[in-house]
């Protein structure tokens, strides 16, 4: 019995002591920390923008300059036209309205009363015993002069050419002074102009019909007439004459 108690006495010394063993302590406040705390569920901070470049001042436009209007267009009633303002800031001055009243001057390319439209075409003709004075001389003492032809714009000037040569009523325009009395060594023939070709040299002439001769002299007129007007229309060095498939010079040993 005694050792019982000794036993009870014993466990009631040590009670405390695991009792003591087993209570969890106080939980102790944790001091304030300097650092503030993070907090995971905020936005992170955008990272810093680019450095935008300041625009600098530029240089004003330039000022548009106003040309006054010209005095004649304020004179006499009509209102001046505004000024007309080029690309880059500068004024131009209007061109001045001629009055319609007043008719355009003629052109300088148009023969004097003529109509436009027209060209001029040269035929050569033969200055009888004028020994080269007012031309090439050639033949029996003669000249060769180019006596001005008028002839449509549209036309081939090498056939308006020939054909002005041709013709014994074609009208000249001009002639070799001082005399305007030429004679045509083809005046009475009947030649009709077919075709014609220029190949940068030579220039070529089909003509068609009878060749009929005044003389003997008549010949290297002819010769001449039709070489000289087909050369000087294309501006070739030299031309082939063809009549009826022949040549030139055989169609005169024909006459």
């Amino acid at each position: 019995m005694a050792g019982v108690r000794a036993v009870m006495a014993a466990s009631a010394l040590s009670l405390p002591l695991w009792a003591a063993a087993c209570t969890t302590p106080p939980p102790q406040e944790t001091p304030p920390s300097s650092v503030p705390l993070v907090d995971a569920r905020a936005t992170p901070t955008p990272a810093a923008a680019p450095t935008v470049p300041v625009p600098q001042p530029q240089a004003p436009p330039p000022t548009e300059t106003a040309v006054p209007p010209p005095a004649s267009a304020t004179q006499g009633g009509a209102p001046a036209a505004p000024a007309v303002t080029a690309p880059g800031g500068t004024a131009t001055a209007p061109a001045p309205e001629v009055p319609a009243s007043e008719d355009p001057l003629p052109s300088a390319s148009a023969p004097s009363g003529k109509a436009a439209g027209l060209q001029t075409v040269t035929a050569f003709y033969v200055l009888l015993d004028d020994g080269g004075s007012n031309g090439v001389r050639f033949g029996c003492n003669d000249s060769l002069v180019g006596v001005a032809h008028i002839s449509s714009a549209g036309e081939d000037a090498l056939a308006a050419a020939v054909r002005a040569l041709l013709d014994a009523q074609a009208e000249a325009v001009e002639s070799p002074p001082p005399s305007p009395d030429v004679y045509n060594a083809l005046s009475g023939s009947e030649l009709k102009f077919l075709s014609g070709s220029f190949d940068g040299t030579t220039v070529t002439v089909y003509l068609a019909g009878t060749l009929s001769m005044g003389g003997v002299c008549d010949l290297p007129r002819v010769e001449a007439q039709l070489t000289q007007t087909a050369v000087s229309a294309v501006g070739a060095i030299r031309a082939e004459i063809y009549v009826n498939g022949r040549s030139l010079s055989e169609a005169l040993q024909l006459n």
